[in-house]
Parts: C-alpha cells; sequence; structure tokens
C-alpha cells in the first residue's frame, strides 16, 4: 500500500488562541498535521532545525523578535504563510518569498485558498522530480533539461543562469522561483547567490564548493547547515 503523504507544520504565534484557530483548519484537511505550536519563535528552533518542517504559519508582531526578521534568520527556511492582524507588512513578507499573507481574523475560504498555493508547488515539484527534468524558458524558446545535467544555478536579480553539463541558459526567473520547483534533497541553497546540485560536488569546506572546477561560495549564514547535507 502506497505510503499516505502527510505535511509537517509548524504554527508560530503569541496569541494561544490563534495557534488554536489554525490547528483546528488544518486538522479539517488531509495530509496536513501540527507539529508543533510555540508562542515565542525562539522555542521553536529546536524544532526548526532537528525536524522536517514543510510548512510554517508565522505571526509577525511578537515580543522578541518579529516574524519577518525570524523567517530572514533561517538558513533553510521552510514554505511560510504569514498570519497577522496587520495589513501593512504585506510588501515585506513577499519579499521574504512568503506563500500568502492572512489577515485575522482568517475566515476557513481563505486559509483554504493559501494552503492550496503549497499544495500546487508540492505538486509541480512531485511531477519534475519524478520525470527528472524540468523545462526551462531561454531566449523565447523552452528547453528540456535534465535534472541530474543541472550542475549549479547562479542568481543574477531578476534572472537566473542555470548552468549544466553542456551549456548556460538564461531564464528570466527569481532564484527563489526555481528553487520551489526542486527538490531539496538533491538541490542545496549555499549563498543567496547559488543553488547547487550536491551530485557533481567535488570537494568542499565550510567556505567554498568546488563543482566542475568552479569555485563557488558559502554565504556567512549557510555555512554551519551546508556541510552537514553534503556528508
Amino acid at each position: 500500500m502506497e505510503k499516505e503523504i502527510r505535511y509537517r507544520c509548524l504554527i508560530i504565534d503569541d496569541e494561544p488562541i490563534a495557534i488554536k484557530v489554525i490547528s483546528n483548519y488544518l486538522e479539517q484537511l488531509p495530509h496536513f498535521e501540527v507539529a508543533g505550536g510555540f508562542t515565542n519563535a525562539f522555542d521553536s528552533l529546536n524544532d526548526l532545525h532537528s525536524n522536517h518542517i514543510d510548512l510554517l504559519f508565522l505571526d509577525i508582531m511578537m515580543p522578541g523578535i518579529n516574524g519577518l526578521e525570524f523567517i530572514r534568520s533561517l538558513t533553510n527556511p521552510p514554505k511560510v504563510i504569514f498570519t497577522t492582524a496587520y495589513r501593512n507588512y504585506a510588501p515585506e513578507a513577499f519579499d521574504v518569498d512568503a506563500l500568502d499573507y492572512l489577515v485575522k481574523p482568517i475566515p476557513f475560504e481563505r486559509f483554504l485558498k493559501a494552503v492550496n498555493k503549497f499544495l500546487e508547488i508540492q505538486e509541480r515539484r512531485t511531477i519534475n522530480n519524478t520525470s527528472e527534468t524540468i523545462i526551462l524558458k531561454s531566449d523565447k524558446k523552452n528547453y528540456k533539461v535534465f535534472l541530474d545535467d543541472i550542475l549549479y544555478i547562479e542568481s543574477m536579480d531578476d534572472y537566473i543562469k542555470v548552468h549544466t553539463k553542456h551549456t548556460s541558459l538564461v531564464c528570466y526567473l527569481r532564484l527563489s522561483g526555481i528553487e520551489n520547483l526542486l527538490d531539496k534533497s538533491r538541490f542545496i541553497r549555499i549563498h543567496r547567490a547559488y543553488i547547487i546540485n550536491r551530485e557533481h560536488v567535488s570537494l568542499f569546506t565550510n567556505t567554498h564548493i568546488e563543482i566542475a572546477g568552479k569555485l563557488l561560495p558559502v554565504g556567512r549564514s549557510y555555512r554551519e547547515e551546508v556541510p552537514k547535507r553534503l556528508i
């Protein structure tokens, strides 16, 4: 029998009632489970570092550290949906690649719409990983690229440069956009400007990685996590 897919969710909100509301919503949905709820962002760090979390529901205005600061502090953050009583932080939320921005009180229908965005990303990722290819548009042409052939991906602001075994493609896509389509067990973010295919790493230190003779920097905030994922 095929194992049922379960997405592990973490909820961080300084209001216990808000955690309860989101927990109740998630309990009504198949394939989702609440891995934990925290009223303090710092208390969630152990779960985020030690356990696999697929989706984070995160408040913004909290004591100690606000949600935006907290998500920026994480080296490898899960997908995040912000849940807040304040409308004015939406631009900053989407700057950190939030899936959605929900304003309290959150109707179930609006919550469901946000969760469906997450499911659409997971579905695209599953299709891509099953087929072992990805379609990339470059110079008004569509290229079918084998994931195994991708060496590393480089950010160029609003563009990316995908370096493969055979060529390089410049695509009008942000690094976070293609990251959402890739299998994180194979592709690793090592820097705000680089994603690498771990299968092609020839050597590494905590500051640099070499792929196909190219030495790539490991960002300061990634230096603790990246070597662990390459061993």
